[in-house]
């Protein structure tokens, strides 16, 4: 990480966990994996989230610390458990089972996290973590209280039944970028009523919503980064896939850092599908780039 890019920082707020998958335990949570990759992409990073006072807590923060994202803002609770995820995988596609009532559902908004809101680049959240009142408001205060010219980074990440219309249409309306995929744009717009072509649909959410960038994913198929005026499409690296866990959230990380560094969105997208494609080659959401 340069001086240069070190003056930005970004943070991931929401769901932090174990992924429970086939072949062990590995750190996980959207907001986290957005972070590791962004930081890895020269962009000082942070992750906000709740663990419990167990053991896995105590990991996880061994492993935030290892990954150098700062950890300065995950509380600790005694009586809410840090949370787990199970995965399965189907040919390398994994289908999640989010176990409820644990630590990340309670992260507390407070004056720290309101000092950080106000002074931050960027911040990537989703709707998973707002399943209970207390994160939502959390991560909604957060956004309110964020600068005017922050990005707000919506990766909507719908999951199992935690999601509904009035929650996704409160989050559009606080954020600036979304990223999105394709299995999840028919959900929201059913939600929200989007006719028309995919493109239409897209657009239609930059216009309703005022949004800088829509990132629109299609799996193997490649991606879209659109605007109001721009549009970039980007085909899928041909990889040999170990599993596509955290791929999503590593395109979203380095979007972030190449938008924060004012790069061309040709190459933003370059970067950003070629580090998703080798995050799909490697397991897990985090595979380590030094080696």
């Amino acid at each position: 990480m340069t001086e240069r890019e070190s003056k930005y920082q970004m943070a991931g707020i929401g769901e932090l966990l174990w992924d429970i998958l086939p072949d062990g335990r590995k750190l996980g949570g959207s907001p986290m994996n957005v972070a590791y990759h962004c930081q890895a992409a020269g962009i000082k990073s942070a992750v906000v989230s709740a663990i419990g006072n167990d053991k896995l807590g105590s990991e996880i923060l061994e492993q935030v610390q290892e990954k150098e994202i700062t950890r300065d803002f995950i509380q600790i609770y005694d009586n809410s458990p840090t949370g787990t995820v199970s995965v399965k995988l189907n040919q390398g596609i994994p289908d999640f089972t989010i176990h409820p009532d644990v630590a990340w559902d309670e992260i507390q908004w407070n004056k720290k996290l309101e000092e950080l809101a106000r002074s931050i680049d960027a911040v990537a959240f989703g709707s998973l973590s707002q399943r209970n009142s207390v994160s939502r408001q959390t991560i909604q205060n957060f956004l309110k209280s964020m600068k005017p010219d922050s990005l707000r980074v919506f990766d909507i990440n719908l999951r199992q039944q935690f999601h509904s219309k009035e929650l996704l249409k409160e989050t559009l309306e606080l954020s600036n970028i979304l990223k999105i995929n394709n299995e999840e744009l028919p959900v929201l717009a059913k939600y929200l009523n989007l006719k028309g072509t995919v493109n239409e649909q897209l657009h239609a959410l930059i216009n309703c919503y005022s949004l800088k960038l829509v990132a629109y994913t299609m799996g193997s198929e490649g991606s879209w980064l659109l605007s109001k005026d721009s549009f970039s499409d980007m085909q899928a690296p041909k990889v040999k896939i170990a599993d596509t866990v955290g791929a999503g959230d590593a395109f979203t990380g380095v979007l972030i850092a190449g938008l924060l560094k004012g790069k061309p969105m040709k190459i933003i997208h370059q970067e950003a599908s070629s580090v998703a494609g080798w995050v799909c080659s490697k397991a897990g959401a985090m595979p380590g780039y030094r080696t």
